[in-house]
């Protein structure tokens, strides 16, 4: 980075339903996109905004971060952050814009990450959720997802827990520091806390959960996808619009 530049570190909160994930998109609609668009507007000029990570299309987020190179002496942190926010989609928010080392890197400093997913297990949805939630109808034994969910702890090869993205993973082993299940009515939260995540692992983690939860797939079944990920059996990828990424830890 030259002299006449300067890196800021951008924390964002962000629904995703009407976006096509974070990255950049032909159709110019990726979250990724829209931020760009509203740096160009203020800079006059073309940056790139490098995100800690992609989140799929309809995926939301608490905070997710992400740094860009700046005119050293355009604005200060504060103009940045209210300037964007004045441009941007409203479901698009930059919650903090700070000055950042200049080596920085949203991506590649990050050490963990967190993630949410929120179900509504109940014959009707509430219309506050819609859009928000995976709406489970059929009852949900919350005893065997909380055990379920404890077989992911720890280091394993999540191999039968990951989506083809168009080109191969060589390295599909992750470390899952916690795997937490919370209840209030209807709603369930299963959050999820690791050193990095596969493409759609999550969706699938909770998808198998929901699976030995219903009475559709064995307990032991985590197990075996775990040891033999090779023979993954039958997956659900649950929904986009019940993700969350909560936070990227450095």
């Amino acid at each position: 980075m030259t002299k006449d530049r300067r890196r800021l570190k951008l924390i964002l909160s962000y629904n995703g339903e009407p976006f096509a994930g974070w990255q950049c998109q032909a159709n110019g609609n990726g979250i990724q996109d829209h931020v760009e668009a509203a740096f160009r507007q203020l800079c006059g000029e073309t940056v790139r905004v490098h995100g800690a990570g992609r989140t799929d299309a309809g995926v939301h987020a608490f905070a997710q971060c992400a740094h860009v190179d700046v005119p050293t002496k355009r604005f200060t942190p504060g103009t940045w952050l209210n300037g964007l926010n004045a441009l941007l989609p409203l479901k698009i928010r930059i919650e903090r814009c700070i000055a950042a080392r200049s080596d920085f890197h949203a991506r590649f400093d990050a050490t963990a990450k967190t993630y949410r997913y929120r179900i509504w297990n109940a014959e009707v949805l509430s219309a506050l959720e819609v859009g928000s939630v995976w709406h489970v109808i059929s009852p949900i034994d919350r005893g065997i997802m909380a055990d379920a969910a404890r077989q992911f702890v720890g280091k394993h090869d999540f191999a039968a827990f990951t989506a083809n993205r168009g080109h191969p993973v060589t390295d599909t082993v992750r470390t899952i520091k916690s795997a937490k299940v919370r209840t209030r009515g209807a709603l369930i939260e299963i959050e999820f806390s690791g050193d990095g995540f596969l493409y759609k692992m999550v969706r699938l983690l909770v998808g198998t959960l929901v699976r030995c939860a219903t009475g559709k797939d064995r307990l032991e079944s985590v197990r075996e996808r775990l040891s033999k990920p090779v023979t993954a059996g039958s997956r659900e990828v649950a929904p986009a619009a019940g993700l969350y990424l909560v936070r990227v830890s450095y």
